[in-house]
């Protein structure tokens, strides 16, 4: 641990800055690429630590890029702030108790995520300026994780093109370094076009558009019994046409998320997709307008980062939480159902103990009930070796994306997680740049991957992220 103390240190001298960060972006929760109070807190940050900031990265104007140092290879370390609807929550509390009923909330801890992605890259930027080591660290607030790809997008557009390593993370009930996979994941918006009428009049002169978007959901749910294992499709009506059902629906829209675990695969499934929308088309004697909203790849294992982000984790050890926190830990865990207790042990294999939080290190692959989802981080690994690690912050048994992970945001617990999960991606990156070895074996590694199955942007090359008005 002695070569890794100024490090600590230095997470230590900004770690009241960055809690207060984090629970400024809590406090101001934003959908997918309108963070704009979030992205400017990032901002100001940044600033006010001497970071070189370069603002609307490849033209969103929710992404903020900060640089420190010079020469010596380009550390990324990735940060998100972006939050979820419908989950506002009172902090604090162990019951539901929105802020705004149906209001926005850090239902994945985001809130979190942001502030300690920027914590390490504090620390590591004083120790790159204090031991005069080449290299620089960057800082990448990123939008829109939920659903909105914008890594992807940063990824196609080029931010990424001259970084040699990228470090991230999330808050979770365990720490550990991330599973490899990911899913690939294409959201496309499905819109068709029929002709009103009266329906019960002249029901014969229209052409419903609502009974498109329902047979191509009939069609969808035959064909997923003939998907890859591993594939999934879910979807959600963004527009069912009106709500008079004397009147024949002339227009409907459906977003539909599909999902594999390869590339490939989910691309072959989109097109599939479409051709049941088209036939649904046809059969009602409507128009169908395919758009894809997102999309981001699977994810490109990097065995190397992951090897060392693991060996960061058992010299750091787990999180040093307190009685307290085990306290609030509990009473969160008491409003969770067995099922939810269970199901982080089935993710690590191992069988479930009665503990409220964790403070150990789970195994590098540990061979459980891997639990898939989609995330745009995938496409910078494709870009750079790139890992992410997980560091508990909440309950055991806490869903993602529920009121109980927002109730637990600005907890003492989840402040203690932040802080410990910028410690190790602030070492990492101080282990990348004092060791050209170790970068070179990542590099070398990802090198050797793509070239087995080399990267193509699951984007349409003229699709722009969907932005929104400020």
């Amino acid at each position: 641990m002695k070569n890794t103390h100024p490090i600590l240190d230095a997470v230590e001298t900004h770690r009241a800055d960055l809690t207060e960060l984090a629970d400024r972006v809590w406090a101001t929760p934003e959908l997918l690429y309108g963070e704009f109070a979030s992205c400017a807190a990032h901002t100001e940050v940044l600033r006010a630590k001497g970071f070189r900031v370069t603002e609307s990265v490849t033209g969103i104007p929710t992404a903020v890029m900060g640089e420190a140092g010079e020469g010596g290879p380009v550390i990324a370390i990735l940060g998100e702030y972006d939050a979820l609807p419908g989950l506002s929550q009172e902090a604090g509390i162990a019951e539901p108790r929105p802020l705004a009923p149906g209001a926005n909330g850090h239902g994945c801890g985001h809130n979190l995520l942001g502030a300690a992605s920027l914590l390490a890259a504090c620390a590591l930027k004083d120790w790159l300026a204090q031991t005069g080591t080449p290299g620089r660290v960057r800082y990448y607030g990123c939008p829109a994780e939920e659903g909105g790809a914008a890594k992807a997008f940063m990824v196609r557009d080029g931010a990424f093109a001259d970084v040699d390593a990228a470090i991230t993370w999330h808050p979770d009930c365990f720490t550990r370094v991330d599973d490899p996979e990911s899913l690939a994941n294409t959201r496309m918006d499905f819109t068709f076009t029929g002709r009103a009428s009266h329906a019960a009049v002249s029901p014969h002169l229209g052409r419903s558009a609502l009974d498109a978007v329902e047979l191509t959901s009939v069609g969808v749910n035959y064909l997923r019994e003939h998907m890859v294992n591993g594939a999934r499709i879910h979807y959600a009506y963004l527009d069912a046409g009106g709500t008079a059902p004397n009147v024949v629906q002339a227009s409907a829209k459906v977003r539909y998320s599909i999902r594999a675990l390869q590339l490939a695969d989910m691309l072959a499934l989109v097109e599939r997709v479409k051709d049941v929308a088209r036939g649904a088309a046809l059969m009602t004697g409507t128009q169908v307008q395919a758009q894809v909203f997102s999309a981001v790849s699977n994810n490109l294992v990097n065995e190397t980062m992951d090897r060392a982000m693991h060996a960061v984790l058992e010299d750091l050890g787990g999180v040093p939480f307190d009685d307290e926190d085990r306290a609030f830990a509990r009473a969160i865990r008491a409003t969770l159902s067995p099922t939810d207790l269970e199901a982080p042990w089935r993710g690590i294999g191992t069988e479930p103990r009665d503990e409220a939080l964790s403070t150990t290190i789970t195994p590098l692959r540990p061979g459980g009930e891997v639990m898939i989802g989609s995330t745009d981080v995938s496409d910078v690994t494709w870009a750079v070796p790139t890992t992410e690690v997980l560091v508990a912050c909440h309950a055991i048994g806490t869903p993602g994306h529920s009121w109980q992970i927002t109730a637990q945001g600005k907890a003492p617990a989840a402040h203690k997680g932040m802080t410990h999960a910028a410690k190790a991606m602030a070492m990492l990156g101080q282990r990348l740049c004092a060791d050209a070895a170790l970068l070179a074996e990542a590099k070398a590694e990802h090198a050797r991957r793509l070239a087995r199955t080399p990267y193509t942007s699951p984007l349409p090359a003229d699709l722009k992220p969907p932005l929104v008005a400020r």
